[in-house]
């Protein structure tokens, strides 16, 4: 990710007008470098790896509700149930 974005770039992320953000289910999801997941419907984390977090295992089992939006630098994740939206990074500063 980037350290400085301008011209309103993490807005314009944040409401889906960049690239390659991600719909999923229950597959797993990984070599990821999401900047945030929202959860549209009631969601279970089963695995989660983050670089930028400690303790993420407290997320697994946990019930998610419908609306929630974690922001963490997503490397992998994998739902029991529900479904989630991955944001990824657009200005081209990917890993920073």
């Amino acid at each position: 990710m980037s350290t400085f974005d301008t011209d309103n770039t993490l807005l314009r992320e944040m409401l889906g007008k960049g690239a390659l953000n991600e719909v999923f289910t229950l597959g797993a999801q990984t070599g990821k470098d999401w900047y945030c997941v929202q959860f549209p419907v009631e969601s279970v984390i089963s695995s989660i790896s983050v670089s930028n977090v400690d303790n993420e295992s407290e997320l697994i089992g946990l019930v998610l509700p419908a609306g929630t939006t974690l922001f963490m630098r997503f490397e992998a994740i994998q739902l029991a149930s529900g479904a989630g939206i991955g944001y990824r990074e657009t200005d081209g500063e990917v890993g920073q």
